[in-house]
């Protein structure tokens, strides 16, 4: 499994446009080959704050997320609307079990 966890700030007014975006593209996204999960966040701390959560099956799923238009759309909608560096980190894991 493949996790990449994004963090990124914009202004308190820029939020809700980020969020949209994000939220326009999960249906495409989920319905990528190895996507398991792509889960958006506004940070509770602040009215900054934009994570974003995905799960895929493996390094090449996410690389072809990462090469997608899907992808490009959102960076051109995102990168004017980061108030900073976003920070990206990635992670590669084992599921040892689903509890339901």
């Amino acid at each position: 499994m493949f996790i990449a966890i994004l963090d990124f700030n914009t202004a308190a007014a820029d939020r809700p446009a980020a969020l949209a975006q994000l939220d326009k593209e999960r249906g495409e996204v989920q319905a990528m080959p190895g996507n398991i999960a792509f889960r958006v966040y506004a940070g509770r701390e602040d009215d900054t704050k934009v994570t974003l959560v995905h799960e895929w099956e493996d390094e090449e799923s996410f690389a072809g997320y990462a090469s997608s238009a899907s992808f490009a759309r959102s960076g051109e909608v995102l990168r004017p609307l980061m108030a900073g560096a976003p920070v990206s980190r990635r992670f590669r894991a084992e599921l040892l079990e689903t509890v339901r």
